[in-house]
Order: structure tokens, then C-alpha cells, then sequence
């Protein structure tokens, strides 16, 4: 597994990846979570998409959260239009795993999600989990009909989310650090 670990004053710094389709709840994540104020790429929607927001990511969006003294998590958006897809295998590079965020209110948001994650398979072998934003609490169809859509691995936890809650972001990304650390530990044992 690629680590893409980075060494800081006292600790380590992991990137860890941002990423799922247009309106997701990307941008929204990442600042509901981010100690510090998000680096972000917005621009004015100019296609028929402007629907649904204004704004869309075009390169990304960066924060940063602090685990604790040993560990900070650099988390890095992706845009969500194909136009601009270039950017998640740049943005990929060096990740320590990904969040795939799916807008769990639209049907096409899961079936624009598996493109998403082909490409995120094919660029890195690394833990990631999906969250659903918007997801009505206990929702065990909704889940399992996007574990089959998407053809998830029955060991990958696809978890709801609120992009707007603290405390929901939070249990996303320690959900990414508990696979991530699981496979550090079945590295270990391999070799």
C-alpha cells in the first residue's frame, strides 16, 4: 500500500481523499471538519447542472484536521463533474485511502458514484469507504442497494452521513482510519 505519509514537526501528516460525484456534499464535508479555513476552488456553474448548485469545485479543495500531536490529516476534494476528472488521479497521488461521498437524496448521484470509484480502483489499491449524505437514519435498503449498485466488498463500510455535522464527518473519517490501519496490520502479518 502506497502510505503517501509526509513527516511533520512531531508527527505524521496523511493525505486522504475527498471524493464522488457533483453536489455531493464534497465541499460541505470539508469544511464542516477543517481546523483550518478550506483552500477551495469554486467557480460559477455555466452548463445545465446549475440546477442543482452554483458553485462547483474545478480543482480542489484542502483542509486539514488534527487527529491528535502524531497524526494530521490533510483531506484533499476532488472536483465532481467529469470535465474534470484529470484532477482525481492528481489528487490521488500519495493517498493514504479515500471517502467516496454519494448524495444518497439522488438516484444519479449513486449510478455518477461508479465511475468514480472504477477510477479510484484503477489509480490505488488503498482502504476507502463510501458515505451517504443525506441518508435518512437506519436506512438498511438504502444501503444495500448501494453496496450492490456500486459493487462494494462486503468488508467496506458504507456509512450515513451529514456533510453539515461535525460529529457524523468525524465518525466517516475514523471509519477511513480504522480500514487504513487494518491494512497496515494485514501488510504486517503478510510479510
Amino acid at each position: 500500500m502506497a502510505t503517501g505519509r509526509a513527516r511533520r514537526r512531531g508527527g505524521q501528516a496523511v493525505k486522504v481523499v475527498v471524493t464522488g460525484p457533483f453536489a455531493a456534499g464534497k465541499t460541505t464535508l470539508i469544511r464542516t471538519i477543517s481546523e483550518i479555513t478550506v483552500l477551495s476552488t469554486e467557480r460559477g456553474v455555466t452548463d445545465s447542472t446549475r440546477k442543482r448548485k452554483a458553485e462547483t469545485t474545478v480543482a480542489m479543495d484542502f483542509g486539514r484536521i488534527t487527529i491528535d500531536r502524531d497524526l494530521v490529516l490533510y483531506l484533499f476534494g476532488t472536483p465532481g463533474q467529469d470535465r474534470f476528472d484529470f484532477m482525481w488521479e492528481i489528487l490521488g497521488e500519495g493517498m493514504i485511502g479515500y471517502l467516496l461521498l454519494v448524495d444518497a437524496s439522488r438516484e444519479d448521484s449513486v449510478q455518477e458514484a461508479a465511475g468514480i470509484l472504477d477510477a479510484f480502483r484503477t489509480m490505488a489499491r488503498v482502504p476507502y469507504v463510501v458515505a451517504l449524505n443525506r441518508a435518512s437514519a437506519e436506512d438498511h435498503a438504502l444501503v444495500d442497494s448501494v453496496r450492490q449498485q456500486l459493487q462494494i466488498p462486503s468488508d467496506v463500510a458504507i456509512l450515513e452521513c451529514d456533510a453539515t455535522d461535525k460529529e457524523s464527518v468525524k465518525n466517516v473519517l475514523l471509519a477511513l482510519l480504522y480500514a487504513v490501519l487494518d491494512e497496515v496490520e494485514t501488510e504486517a502479518v503478510r510479510a
